[in-house]
């Protein structure tokens, strides 16, 4: 197993307390994707920073994201209390999204962009199965104490 992939699992193993410049180094050591090569469904998780988002999402028991196409994204898939799966409208803002190749921090990586509010969550690869997110966008609406929201996908 690799460096990377071992730095990987242990921070998305941490209960609480996942250090930002842990993860922004990880971020830095991960291969860019492209918009067209992540489709399909995907099971997230919030590395534990302590971002409000955390606590949200788990409220609203966040399951994962869903790219249908690149012009057809479902950022908030979430389980109903009888455990059936839907795309959260509400917590999305009244809407979804699209996938673009868009640059963050100096490389051209796969971007969902929301589309009903300032927001862009930029993708990383660790394998072709396992994404690394970080959401970025208006500080009122993304950033807290300047920090921005890191999560995982999985393929399904």
């Amino acid at each position: 197993m690799s460096d990377i992939t071992d730095r990987w699992r242990e921070l998305a193993a941490q209960p609480s307390g996942v250090s930002t410049a842990d993860l922004d180094r990880l971020w830095a050591d991960l291969a860019v994707t492209r918009a067209e090569d992540i489709l399909g469904e995907w099971k997230g998780a919030a590395f534990r920073t302590g971002h409000p988002l955390c606590r949200a999402l788990d409220k609203n028991r966040w399951y994962g994201k869903t790219f249908v196409s690149t012009l057809e994204a479902k950022p908030l898939i979430c389980r109903a209390e009888d455990g059936t799966l839907f795309s959260n409208l509400e917590l999305g803002g009244g809407g979804e999204a699209t996938l673009w190749n868009i640059e963050f921090r100096g490389e051209v990586t796969a971007t969902m962009v929301y589309d009903n509010r300032a927001v862009f969550d930029h993708f990383k690869q660790l394998d072709a199965d396992t994404l690394m997110g970080i959401m970025n966008g208006r500080p009122d609406q993304v950033l807290a104490d300047g920090e921005y929201f890191y999560f995982l996908l999985e393929r399904i």
